[in-house]
């Protein structure tokens, strides 16, 4: 139950119940998809003919399309291969709502987002300003734009919006994920789509053997450019991909995620690439971009490899004011870490340094998180983990992976705790997209995760003497109105800084809550928070009480 208190014209405060105590306490989860009615099933149509597509799919977003301060969950889904057609509710899409109360009720027909063709990623925010978050879905030769009508139901406004997924080069894209972001800082979020390869069934290659067919590597196909749409302010989108120069570079697009990586108040995209270098995109201002992932530091790894690269997350992990980058790869890839050193030339790749060389060589990951999950004040990762199928004939090693916990230890280094953390996390599954929420309003951040022909997982924090935290959910009126992009720096006794940024783009083809979180450890009060908007504006809180949704409104 949240009661509410107005303190001063701009800000609301949303009082809940919060743990506090120790800090260090173990991580722990409880999966409680089955009691809590959230039923679905991650359908690839796979028939045994090896379709490139039935690997990629699985984007989960979680919004509160009601605004009924509870998060609700979407689930992307497949289609029958290779026809690509939802043939039935097993394969649409489906939109759970929250109750609050731990229940969540299939509400798709009513929302009216089963979809259509095969969708393989979602993006979430509020592109018209209106005070209710919608829906962008990326797929297999075709996306689709949910408007929210703001009465629990949504419209399809793809063609309004020219957003259909066509590019005028390469005809219909095979969209993975994509990333609302207001690139140009004019109060209106622009949408980055991120591009997989050139697909045709007809034309789609033979690989393995006869006796033995296998999905193809990436480097059978042919790249695609990625995509840039500019908000008009009236529902509608331009195309300036290749004004803004993003159309120059082609890749084999994954996960993307949005950061000002050199604070320059200009918000600049990551994309991570299959097994072709990733792509850093430098925002120069003005809709006009550099691809600077070679001079950066993030296109390979330490060896000068390009990795088969999935799902990303662009934050800062070790609280020095500068978002770094933690990205998802294959097994014997590793999962790169990139610190953001804030010189020449920005990253260095510290993965060995950080204890994930070591941990996560056997694994493949797909989703990803850096979140603090123990509320400790040192944000934690989580992966969502499967390896490819046929996988196991090549390297006598099982698909089904559980999905790991690395406790960020405070100094750059990530240690694996899932073993401890419940008998539910160890379940193996073939897992992919993963969403981040607070869905209990219990203080403790909670990840839904989709699997392929298996159940949906919805793992509850259940972490014991968790710490004190914050969270603030911001409402731009210069700023677009999710904030998105907007820098929060919370000071806590003693000075040490803690820093988080607005966004709903993270992991592999998925979409987080809006909302801006921190740990605070033992610490019951913020002596300082501080908001950097978007628009520039610079807004400071004073003694800000901890275990509690701060609503903030942009002065």
């Amino acid at each position: 139950m949240a009661a509410r208190l107005r303190t001063a014209p701009q800000i609301t405060i949303i009082l809940l119940l919060g743990a506090a105590g120790a800090v260090r306490a173990q991580i722990r989860f409880e999966d409680t998809a089955a009691k809590a009615g959230l039923k679905f099933v991650l359908r690839n149509g796979a028939a045994g003919e090896f379709h490139q597509p039935e690997l990629m799919l699985g984007g989960v977003a979680v919004l509160d399309y009601d605004n009924d301060g509870c998060m609700d969950i979407f689930f992307t889904n497949g289609a029958a291969m290779p026809s690509l057609k939802k043939t039935g509710p097993e394969y649409s899409n489906r939109l759970f709502h929250n109750d609050c109360k731990g229940g969540f009720t299939d509400v798709t027909e009513k929302a009216g987002v089963a979809g259509e063709g095969y969708s393989n990623g979602v993006a979430v925010a509020d592109y018209d300003n209106d005070g209710y978050p919608d829906i962008f879905v990326a797929g297999l030769n075709r996306n689709i734009l949910y408007h929210n009508r703001g009465d629990g139901t949504f419209e399809d406004v793809t063609e309004k919006a020219h957003l259909g997924g066509v590019d005028p080069h390469y005809g219909k894209l095979w969209s993975v994920a994509a990333a609302w972001v207001d690139v140009d800082n004019d109060g209106w979020l622009d949408l980055v789509v991120s591009n997989y390869v050139q697909w045709d069934p007809k034309l789609e290659p033979a690989c393995g053997t006869p006796g033995s067919p296998g999905y193809c590597h990436p480097n059978a196909y042919h790249d695609t450019p990625n995509q840039l749409f500019r908000n008009n302010h009236d529902g509608t989108f331009t195309d300036i991909t290749e004004s803004s120069g993003l159309g120059a570079q082609l890749g084999k697009g994954m996960g993307v995620a949005v950061a000002d990586y050199d604070g320059d108040g200009l918000m600049d995209i990551f994309v991570a690439n299959d097994s072709s270098p990733n792509f850093l995109f430098h925002n120069l201002g003005h809709g006009k971009f550099e691809e600077a992932g070679m001079m950066a530091g993030v296109a390979l790894n330490d060896d000068g490899r390009a990795v088969a690269s999935m799902g990303v997350d662009f934050r800062d992990f070790d609280d020095d004011g500068r978002p770094d980058l933690v990205v998802t790869a294959m097994i014997n890839d590793t999962f790169p870490v990139f610190h953001n050193t804030g010189a020449a030339p920005a990253f260095e790749d510290i993965t060995a340094r950080s204890g994930l060389a070591v941990e996560t060589r056997t694994m493949t990951g797909w989703g990803v998180g850096l979140y603090d999950f123990d509320n400790d004040g040192f944000k934690d990762l989580f992966t969502a983990n499967a390896h490819f199928p046929a996988l196991e004939r090549l390297l006598a090693t099982a698909v089904e992976l559980p999905n790991c916990v690395f406790r960020n230890g405070g100094n750059g280094h990530f240690t694996n705790v899932a073993n401890a953390a419940g008998a539910d996390f160890q379940v193996a599954g073939q897992y992919r997209g993963a969403a981040f929420a607070d869905f209990d309003n219990d203080g403790r951040l909670d990840v839904v995760v989709s699997n392929v022909n298996g159940p949906a997982r919805l793992f509850r924090n259940v972490t014991p003497d968790a710490g004190h935290w914050l969270a603030f959910k911001l409402e731009g009126t210069h700023s677009n109105r999710d904030g998105i992009g907007a820098r929060i720096a919370v000071t806590l006794q003693g000075g040490r800084k803690l820093y988080n940024h607005a966004t709903t783009s993270v992991g592999y083809a998925s979409s987080s809550e809006p909302l801006v979180r921190f740990g605070l450890g033992h610490e019951a009060i913020a002596p300082v928070v501080e908001i950097r908007w978007p628009s520039g504006k610079v807004q400071e809180l004073r003694n800000v009480k901890a275990n509690q949704v701060v609503k903030i409104r942009e002065p």
